[in-house]
């Protein structure tokens, strides 16, 4: 630890968070592609595969606020950040003494809880130190994708060549490695006598209470269920997948580029983000979300999910990064991870919906079951839509 502090003057604070970034998400980058189908190997259902995946959601939605107002209140949000990565690190190692559904369940939960709850935390400082230097969000969470993509497809070649056993040292070293990078973070926020970019255009809301309103809640709630159905992509993809005889080697790089296509994304973002206003390009990340499932659930050969996951970059980053900038262009620094974690919680909780339901629908309809994501998808379409009619974008 005390080389990454040395180490950590040289860089800047940009090179800082996107080493953090880089290395967050790694461990759920293998879990995306071998979770489910090592739960499986330990004897689990899939309705049972899908508590496992939502109950750790259900505890963060009811930690989200609470963790992003101790954030905002903290002197740097840097704290919260290292003290949940520290803890998501630990955790995991109980991991090797469990191996049936309530061990593995507890486990898992507690493991998912820190990182997940100082997620928004994260993504909120970032975009205030961004907006603050006049450098770009999109690029330094890019780095986060690839370090997802890299252990999607690596961790399929790694199973193939050592088997099942390599997971759980795989996820716990890689949850230790997060831990040690956070350290190298810098302060977020901005000193008190600087002014922000932040600052110069005035925000609408600077308490929760004021984002209340339908047009505010809408769009965040639209994609709040495109990116439930994203989560049951990272849940079940892979054994669906696996159930239609597409083998692991196969299946690490299929997810790997829906994550690349995720990148790119973010890495173009600044040459056409302003181009659009937030809510019209969280809309057309809901829209092509619909076209998706519903060719998802029709079990296309490996040449078709190919293309398809090269949509990932359109359906999930255009509508993350939309999110992320609408609330950013609507809040004050005061309440940034609040107001990001009052997002979060909306995704959260409708991803719990959709996950547990997946479990349910997938013995019964199998990939057809992509057809009720579509549906949801469509719904949250809807939501943008409305909310463009009821409040202009700032910028029209």
């Amino acid at each position: 630890m005390a080389v990454l502090e040395a180490a950590a003057p040289r860089l800047s604070p940009e090179q800082r968070t996107t080493a953090f970034y880089f290395t967050y998400f790694m461990a759920p980058g293998a879990a995306t592609m071998f979770l489910p189908i090592w739960l499986t190997g330990q004897g689990i259902s899939p309705e049972q595969i899908g508590v496992i995946n939502a109950v750790p959601i259900i505890a963060i939605l009811a930690l989200n606020l609470i963790v992003g107002r101790l954030a905002d209140k903290a002197d740097d949000w840097r704290q919260v950040i290292v003290i949940g990565a520290l803890i998501a690190g630990i955790v995991p190692i109980a991991l090797f003494f469990v191996n049936e559904f309530w061990g593995i369940l507890l486990v898992w939960t507690l493991a998912s809880l820190p990182g997940g709850a100082v997620g928004p935390v994260l993504d909120a400082a970032t975009m205030r130190l961004t907006k603050r230097n006049g450098t770009d969000f999109g690029t330094i969470r890019a780095w986060g994708t690839l370090g997802y993509m890299l252990f999607n497809a690596l961790t399929g070649f790694l199973v193939v060549w050592f088997g099942p056993v390599v997971f759980v040292p795989l996820f716990v070293g890689l949850a230790l490695l997060r831990a040690g990078a956070a350290f190298l973070l810098p302060r977020f926020r901005a000193p008190a006598e600087q002014v922000t970019v932040a600052a110069v255009t005035k925000p609408v809301a600077n308490r929760v209470r004021e984002l209340m309103k339908p047009w505010f809640i809408l769009p965040l709630f639209g994609f709040a269920m495109v990116y439930g159905t994203h989560y049951i992509l990272n849940a079940f993809s892979s054994l669906l997948w696996k159930e239609q005889g597409i083998a692991e080697d196969i299946i690490g790089p299929l997810i790997a580029l829906g994550a690349f296509s995720e990148a790119a994304m973010m890495f173009v973002w600044k040459r056409f983000g302003g181009k659009l206003s937030a809510r019209h390009l969280i809309l057309i990340a809901c829209v092509s979300s619909v076209l998706r499932w519903a060719a998802m659930a029709l079990s296309p050969p490996v040449w078709v999910l190919v293309l398809l996951q090269m949509t990932h970059g359109v359906t999930f980053a255009l509508g993350y990064l939309g999110c992320v900038h609408f609330i950013a262009n609507w809040t004050s620094e005061d309440m940034a991870a609040e107001s990001q974690s009052l997002y979060t919680v909306l995704q959260q909780g409708l991803s719990v919906i959709a996950v547990i339901g997946f479990g349910w629908l997938v013995p019964a309809m199998g990939a057809h079951a992509y057809f009720v994501s579509a549906l949801f998808a469509l719904i949250g379409a809807g939501c943008v839509w409305l909310s463009l009619r009821m409040m202009q974008p700032k910028d029209a």
